[in-house]
């Protein structure tokens, strides 16, 4: 069999071979798709880094979970503990100390959620030297409706009996609230108050007839 070549004709001009046009893969096709999910892995990365770090300087410390007023004794069941990342020159109370404080007064009011700092409580005995607490029980109608705190200074007034009219200026004995019972008939306070003066101002509570007198709470 003979091969026969076909060849252009004269003057015409060669055909020239179809071109291919370049494949287009779903890479290319897709360029943002490839810049999020880079942008995606790396942002978890540092997110996943962060939380690590976060978890990793985080103490457990004691916090406030009933509210304590100043003066008042701390018991366990006004302390929690939690988790937390501080600033390093916060002074806070370790968890593992946390029964170190029961017993202790409370220097300042605590509210709830407060990280107790050792600087808001108090180990000092009550009474402490050269002082004495009394008990003095007041009636109603002597004592005022501004509930009374652990911490308030106050002045016991001698009254006169009721019905009675004051002579001469009143005996007055300034005290400091320690702790406030309230009851039926009669609120009782103790009161922290000068040794010298303790018996004084017991022999008073005894008549009944004491009022008192709350001082400015400013400072």
């Amino acid at each position: 069999m003979e091969t026969v070549e076909t060849k252009p004709a004269a003057g015409a001009e060669p055909t020239a071979a179809p071109v291919q046009a370049p494949e287009v893969t779903k890479l290319q096709r897709r360029p943002l798709t490839v810049v999020l999910a880079v942008v995606l892995v790396c942002l978890g990365g540092v997110i996943g880094l962060w939380l690590w770090t976060s978890s990793s300087s985080a103490i457990e410390v004691v916090a406030v979970k009933a509210p304590v007023e100043r003066g008042q004794l701390i018991t366990d069941t006004d302390l929690t503990t939690v988790r937390v990342t501080l600033d390093p020159s916060l002074r806070t109370v370790p968890a593992t100390a946390r029964e170190s404080l029961v017993g202790m007064r409370a220097v300042t009011d605590l509210a709830v959620g407060t990280l107790v700092s050792p600087d808001q409580v108090s180990d000092a005995v009550v009474p402490g030297a050269g002082v004495a607490v009394v008990a003095v029980p007041i009636a109603p109608g002597l004592i005022p409706a501004e509930p009374l705190k652990a911490g308030d200074t106050v002045r016991l007034v001698q009254a006169p009996a009721q019905g009675g009219e004051v002579s001469a200026a009143p005996t007055e004995i300034t005290a400091t609230v320690l702790n406030v019972t309230p009851g039926d008939t009669q609120t009782v306070v103790d009161v922290l108050v000068a040794d010298n003066r303790a018996g004084e101002l017991a022999a008073r509570a005894a008549s009944g007839n004491l009022a008192l007198v709350l001082a400015s709470r400013e400072r």
